[in-house]
Order: structure tokens, then sequence, then C-alpha cells
């Protein structure tokens, strides 16, 4: 598992998935996932055709935000010095399961983006849909099997929690435990708007509440995972009624 959470290492320091070092903070990085989990996770927020890009004059892995449109490194907040210990905590950590819990609260992560030619996906969210993706295959789980689930805030899967937040948590699962749940489909691809909106119930208050009813607007537009996942936590960190 703890190659799910270091396989994208090389995001952090600029390097091309060619010539990225082997080693970080004394341990092996940028190695391939097993099971294919990378490249599924890869598919469910982007498209995996000839890459181009998609933002004139944004070529770097800082992520920009789909709720302001600007980019979420702060280089007052994020000095190379606080990335670097930032990053080492995420990567260095021989606990697999703290290290799931720590990217799922990562603020630096979530300054970076999967792939430079798509500047809104969130590689905090790419990583962990790949140790979600990843812990489901080696328990045989396949991939139309599986359901996005809503859980009660803060209750945290190991591997399987996607997100974590104030109203509610999600993952991904083969069983729903009785919650709110909708298949992924058949295979991996950009669907997050489609599984958002075929749960059986919604964990937003979109009755009465006009920035659940915006939250979850947005969120039946949105094609990608990571870029949705990482909106969810951006509108909440917004939101001036929390």
């Amino acid at each position: 598992m703890l190659a799910a959470f270091r396989h994208d290492a090389h995001k952090f320091t600029g390097e091309s998935h060619n010539n990225a070092r082997e080693e970080f903070a004394g341990v092996c990085v940028n190695q391939s996932v097993p099971e294919g989990a990378d490249g599924d996770a890869a598919a469910l927020s982007r498209p995996q055709q000839k890459q181009e890009q998609t933002v004139p004059n944004h070529d770097n892995h800082y992520r920009l935000s789909l709720l302001t449109g600007e980019t979420a490194y702060d280089p007052i907040h994020f000095s190379r010095s606080t990335i670097e210990g930032e990053v080492t905590e995420l990567i260095a950590i021989d606990d697999p399961q703290a290290a799931h819990e720590r990217w799922l609260q990562s603020e630096v992560a979530a300054a970076f983006n999967e792939s430079v030619y798509h500047p809104y996906t969130s590689l905090k969210y790419h990583t962990v849909l790949v140790a979600a993706l990843l812990d489901n295959y080696r328990s045989s789980n396949v991939f139309e099997n599986l359901r996005l689930v809503v859980d009660p805030a803060d209750d945290i899967v190991a591997f399987r929690t996607i997100f974590s937040g104030d109203q509610f948590a999600l993952r991904i699962d083969v069983d729903d435990n009785g919650h709110p749940s909708a298949r992924l489909g058949s295979r991996p691809w950009r669907s997050w708007a489609s599984t958002w909106s075929q749960l059986t119930a919604h964990p937003l208050d979109t009755d009465s509440n006009k920035y659940d009813m915006t939250l979850d607007a947005n969120l039946r537009r949105t094609q990608s995972w990571s870029t949705a996942l990482q909106y969810i936590e951006d509108y909440a960190e917004w939101r001036p009624d929390r």
C-alpha cells in the first residue's frame, strides 16, 4: 500500500516520470503501483488519449482551483522548505494506514495537480483514489462491482475512504453497509457527475440550503473524480455559513 502513496513523489519535485529519482527522504519512491490501480485512477480523472495542454500559460504541477480559477499554490504559505518538510511527512512514514490518514488531511498535496495537462485535477485525491482501488483489487474486488459510498462525517475506512469532511465522508467499496451509494460503472472513466447523480440518497441539503444547492449543481457538471473531490474540500473551506 505504501507504493500507492509514494508513486507520484516526482510531481512534488517537478521531475518527469522518466527522469524521476528513485529515492526521496530515504525511501523508495516513483515505483509502479500493482494491479493497474494507478492507470485506473488516472482514467477516473483525465482523458487517456494524447496529452495536450488544456490551459494556456499554465504548464506546471501547481493546481488551478476550480472554485477561484487561481493557482492553489501560495508561495507565502508554501515555501520550498515547507513543501519539502510536509512532503517528507507524507512520503517517509512507514505505517500505510497512518499515511492514508495524512494524505486525506494534507494541504500541500492539494496544492499540486495530477497532470500538467489537466491543471484542475488534484494530486491529493488522485493518490487516495489509487490507494482505494489498490486495496479493493488486492481483496479481489473487481472494478465493475465497486460503489461510491456516503459515510458519516469523519468515518474513515482504512485505504478506502477517498474524502473526509465535516458533512460526510466518501469511500470506494463493494459493500455500502446500508449507506447511500452508487455503482462506479463497468470500467474506469471520467464519470463523477453520473455517479454522484445516481446516489440512492444525497448527503447535501438541496431543499433549503443555498450553499448545498450550489455545491450539488456544480458536482453534477464535473466529470473528473479528483477535481470533484478537491472542489468539495475547497468549497467547504470557502463557504461562509461554516
